[in-house]
């Protein structure tokens, strides 16, 4: 081969290096570059992904390899292939973020998966229509969730959609002239169907109403009816795991209320319950009062219902005997003054209770100077709300007098109760102080609790 030919013209004479330098491949595909083939492992993941549906291995799988399939996993797969397969991570919050605008996982303990099966269950019990939505669907989709939904909040219950019956005057229907008999009761749904399969929930929140009803607004779709209540009774006494039941602006009253306490008795797992926003009166304040005590409860909150000096001694009675309840709420009631006394005579012997509101509850000085013989020599009470009342100069005086001897209230409300401003002010004074005490006492708790559980460390310094 002639000189000419083995170099480019133009160039005198170079080493084997030289060449390998001036080389060049063009490649014809504009995407192509000059990246290692994919592994055989790479291209095996890559399959399990396409064919996931019949993939048998994937508990087999590292951390790094079930990583690398979440990240690919379309989101549409079918919940019956995913839900018991995959583990808690990236693919449920993609799934999550493709469904909801707003996620905030810190609400489900950090866990992706327990949000994306909680706010499905939500949405189709909020969605289901009695009498048209078949329950197979909430049915099937039990074996699926029930061992990641802890908490449903469910903002809307949707009732039948109402069909007249045949027969009826047509006049009665022009004149607008209807009846209970014109149309079948409006059920919601039932929850007997659901909680006792639901084997891991421990809070419930209802609320039933009908959300953006229109000009179809009907008072009978914002309560509770009788039915309801005793479907929802029966599901209450067999979720053993429930630990909180919020009942908000239902139009439950003293017969419903006595209904729902008669199966929570001897309630295993309670600890939380919330009748607030409700038209519960002394009769049903009466049968709380019986639940109180005999059952775990911690917190109790009743506020703004129609419950007046009767059943406010009814709770005190419970709360003179309970030695577990933490804080009570009958804030917007009407106890007066012989109820506002009764609970605190009942806190003379109650060592549990560190929170106490009364706000708007008509009470005045006579309750504030009963109180005011509690905060002097009970060291349990951390807040106390008596805001919205009139408790006058003696009862101001009477509260001002007992929280100069008490280190351990944190936070008293008395705005609005007509009480001197010079007394509010010495009163918070004493709060700031003990703020700063239990501020104190809890860094001293915690370095002792250092000390305890490192002493190397501490006999090191």
């Amino acid at each position: 081969m002639s000189k000419s030919l083995q170099e480019p013209p133009g160039s005198g004479p170079k080493g084997p290096d030289d060449y390998r330098r001036l080389r060049r491949i063009i490649a014809e595909d504009p995407l192509w570059s000059l990246a290692l083939v994919p592994s055989l492992s790479h291209l095996c993941l890559k399959s399990f992904v396409r064919d996931f549906e019949g993939l048998t291995v994937y508990e087999q799988l590292s951390n790094t390899q079930r990583q690398f399939i979440q990240e690919r996993l379309p989101p549409s797969l079918p919940l019956s292939v995913t839900a018991n397969v995959i583990e808690d991570g990236v693919y449920w919050e993609r799934c999550c973020k493709q469904q909801w605008d707003l996620c905030d996982v810190s609400r489900y303990g950090d866990s992706w998966k327990r949000m994306f099966f909680e706010r499905r269950l939500e949405g189709m019990i909020e969605l289901f229509i009695p009498g048209v939505t078949e329950t197979k669907k909430i049915l099937d989709m039990v074996p699926l969730c029930e061992n990641y939904v802890k908490r449903l909040d469910i903002s809307q219950l949707l009732t039948p959609i109402r069909v007249p019956k045949k027969g009826k005057d047509e006049d009665d229907n022009v004149l607008g002239m209807e009846t209970d008999d014109d149309y079948d009761q409006m059920n919601h749904f039932d929850f007997c169907i659901l909680l006792e399969k639901l084997t891991c929930l421990e809070e419930l929140h209802l609320v039933y109403r009908v959300k953006q009803c229109g000009l179809n607004y009907e008072g009978r779709m914002f309560e509770m009816n009788y039915k309801d209540c005793q479907s929802l009774s029966k599901a209450l006494k067999s979720c053993k795991t429930l630990k909180l039941l919020r009942l908000h602006q239902s139009n439950i009253d003293d017969a419903k209320v006595q209904m729902l306490v008669k199966q929570l008795l001897g309630h295993p797992s309670l600890r939380e319950l919330d009748f607030s926003h409700n038209v519960i009166g002394d009769l049903g304040a009466g049968a709380v009062g019986k639940l109180l005590a005999k059952s775990k409860l911690e917190v109790l909150s009743m506020c703004d219902n129609d419950i007046t000096d009767s059943g406010g001694k009814a709770i005190a009675q419970a709360l003179s005997k309970n030695s577990t309840l933490v804080s009570l709420n009958l804030r917007l009631n009407r106890l007066r003054d012989e109820g506002g006394q009764a609970i605190a005579e009942a806190l003379m012997n109650n060592n549990t209770l560190r929170h106490l509101h009364l706000g708007a509850n008509e009470v005045s000085g006579p309750t504030a100077i009963a109180l005011a013989k509690v905060i002097a020599q009970n060291n349990t009470l951390k807040s106390i709300n008596l805001s919205c009342n009139n408790l006058g100069e003696d009862g101001g005086k009477a509260l001002a007098e007992a929280m100069s001897h008490n280190t351990s209230v944190t936070e008293c409300d008395l705005r609005l109760s007509e009480v001197d401003e010079q007394i509010v002010s010495s009163i918070n004074q004493v709060v700031w102080t003990n703020q700063g005490l239990g501020k104190k006492d809890r860094a001293g708790l915690n370095l002792t609790k250092y000390k305890l559980e490192d002493p190397l460390r501490t006999n090191q310094s």
